[in-house]
């Protein structure tokens, strides 16, 4: 039996779900983080059920200075996201200054201070062209900032970084994921949009990997 000596950041979505479900036996322990973002709420929501369902504990930690303090489309309301289809040009908006790496850093001192050896986070390889903090040097360096920051008793894993989402909704798909259980919209409605990148975004992953869509 596998050691559970992990921390996930679990925001809700498909993605760090995708990675809850799947790695489930090594995750001891999930962080979820608030930062004034329209979806944060329907996320924590996800968060929760998917934790209680697999038996995981769940932190959750409010970030609100940053939507306080940050500029960004995610932090301003449904009317001010973008839709359109997940590119550059149409997502600069919603990127938040920095969130992975205030993110990470606040889940490593708490994997240090619980004794987990492991921090992990899903971000994937769509996200590399608008989130700097999603791209595979971030996360390079940002693990060997955690690695010297907690003398070696904490590591950064990140196996979703050069995978699509297609290929996560693939793989949830094979772990039973259920994703009516996980949200995505960035405007934060009761329901997805269907209009906004992400919901795009997420109907062509549903679909790819044989499931039947809900935005």
């Amino acid at each position: 039996m596998e050691e559970k000596d992990s921390l996930l950041v679990l925001s809700g979505g498909m993605d760090s779900t995708t990675m809850l479900h799947e790695y489930q036996s090594r995750i001891a322990l999930c962080v979820n983080f608030s930062y004034g973002a329209n979806q944060n709420e329907r996320e924590a929501a996800c968060a929760r059920a998917n934790c209680l369902r697999l038996g995981i504990p769940l932190v959750e930690i409010d970030l609100a200075f940053m939507g306080k303090y940050f500029r960004s489309s995610l932090l301003e309301g449904a009317d001010a996201i973008p839709e359109a289809e997940y590119a550059p040009e149409n997502l600069a908006s919603t990127v938040v200054p920095f969130r992975n790496g205030i993110m990470l850093s606040v889940a490593a001192g708490l994997a240090e201070s619980r004794g987990l050896r492991r921090v992990m986070i899903a971000n994937h390889g769509g996200d590399h062209e608008i989130y700097p903090d999603c791209r595979p040097a971030f996360i390079d360096s940002m693990g060997r900032a955690i690695a010297d920051g907690s003398g070696s008793l904490v590591e950064l894993y990140a196996p979703y970084t050069h995978l699509t989402k297609n290929d996560i909704a693939r793989r949830g798909a094979a772990h039973g994921v259920d994703y009516s259980l996980t949200y995505s919209c960035y405007k934060g409605g009761a329901t997805h949009c269907g209009r906004c990148a992400t919901c795009i975004e997420r109907r062509q992953a549903l679909i790819a990997a044989g499931l039947t869509p809900d935005c």
